[in-house]
């Protein structure tokens, strides 16, 4: 396949692309929706995705949502930055390289045609053209600089790399971590606290299985560990890290990606925030504070239901007790009967946004957000609505994100 070098925009294809906002709002999942049954015709490009995230239609909307955020900021690109970064960084997780953009190129474009019948006239098809090569030549700088840095750096390397499994440690009733160690012996790339790394493994009930699961411990240049939660509905993907993988078990890896993560040199005081499973990148920045930034203040808050669930709890509040700058406050939505606040947590109940603005420093910490949907919405709305400004409030979410890609 093709792929031109489309280095600008006409004012044209501009005014065009713009020009079908209003489609794009009434058919923008239909599209994307045959954009993906297209793409999964080729087995090969197929096999790139993370299905998980295609089977409750999520992906569809999340993806038909970013290809409408592009068309009405086309001629406002600065709006779309970021959306530019957390794309690259997954693509580099999922080892998307420039020869797979054609694919997506084409199916999008029949997409369109398909949906739109008639009214995807020709000009507006070119004009779609140059707007996805366009993008397409962004990410694709960006990946490539992303990779380049990845395997220039100690440890670094690219593509898929063969890791064995040293340790399985059940942290809680559903929450086991895995220690993960090169099989050629050679050193890792010390990886940003709040990154994650992308497996691919093929499971008793479907092949060539690809996921993402955050990183939970500080860098150190020989291992990796994550911390994986069980999930029935997980489409085959924490039921065989739980019930398959073992000490001595190889998988497959790609280096550290995301652009959620502690800088190295933080500003300000630090609330790390996580809900559920959620806590797996803030006790990798926590483990980080605890080794690099003595000095500086931190105030961990996790909620899970109870003590079956608490995982890493013992860990977290023995390096909260070395450090006097650090404090801990764990809530319990669902406390079993031993659970007493004040002795195992501290609050039964769940976090509310008025407790957090009356215990933290809203007016100058930076905030670090890792939990399901609802959590996230809650605080990273409440937040911003309390005078938290935007680039002082960091996220991770845990699900379908807006990749044009490694979805």
């Amino acid at each position: 396949m093709s792929q031109p070098a489309v280095t600008s925009l006409t004012p044209d294809t501009i005014r065009i692309v713009k020009a079908t906002v209003p489609a794009l709002q009434t058919h923008g999942a239909a599209i994307t929706a045959k954009m993906y049954d297209r793409l999964f015709q080729d087995e090969h490009i197929r096999n790139l995705f993370n299905h998980a995230n295609q089977a409750n239609g999520q992906q569809i909307n999340a993806l038909a949502g970013a290809i409408l955020a592009y068309a009405e900021n086309i001629d406002n690109l600065g709006a779309l930055l970021p959306a530019v970064e957390r794309i690259a960084q997954k693509h580099v997780g999922f080892h998307i390289l420039p020869e797979h953009y054609p694919y997506v190129a084409t199916a999008l474009l029949g997409a369109i045609q398909d949906v739109l019948g008639d009214a995807a006239t020709d000009e507006i098809l070119q004009a779609w053209g140059q707007a996805y090569w366009f993008l397409a030549g962004i990410l694709q700088n960006r990946e490539s600089a992303l990779r380049e840095a990845i395997e220039q750096a100690p440890g670094g390397w690219t593509g898929w790399r063969n890791f064995v499994v040293s340790e399985k440690i059940r942290e809680s009733s559903t929450i086991t971590s895995f220690i993960l160690r090169p099989v050629d012996g050679e050193p890792v790339i010390r990886h940003k606290p709040g990154q994650y790394i992308t497996f691919r493994f093929n499971a008793p009930e479907q092949a060539g299985i690809k996921r993402n699961y955050s990183i939970s411990c500080a860098p150190n240049g020989q291992y990796y560990r994550i911390s994986v939660k069980r999930a029935e509905d997980s489409q085959g993907g924490s039921r065989f890290m739980h019930d398959h993988v073992r000490v001595g078990t190889t998988l497959e890896i790609t280096p550290p990606a995301g652009d959620f993560y502690l800088p190295e040199s933080p500003e300000r005081p630090i609330v790390l925030l996580s809900g559920g499973v959620g806590l797996t990148p803030m006790v990798s920045m926590l483990e980080t504070i605890y080794q690099q930034h003595p000095q500086l203040p931190v105030h961990y808050i996790h909620s899970t239901m109870s003590s079956q669930t608490h995982a890493m709890g013992q860990h977290v509040q023995t390096l909260a007790h070395q450090r006097a700058h650090t404090k801990v406050s764990t809530f319990y939505s669902e406390p079993a009967a031993t659970d007493q606040a004040g002795e195992n947590h501290d609050v039964s109940g769940m976090i509310s946004l008025d407790w957090l603005t009356r215990n933290t420093p809203v007016q100058n910490a930076d905030y670090y957000i890792c939990g399901p949907k609802e959590f996230m919405r809650v605080f990273v709305n409440g937040l911003a609505a309390s005078g938290v400004p935007a680039e002082r409030i960091h996220y991770e979410f845990f699900g379908p994100t807006d990749e044009l890609l490694a979805a």
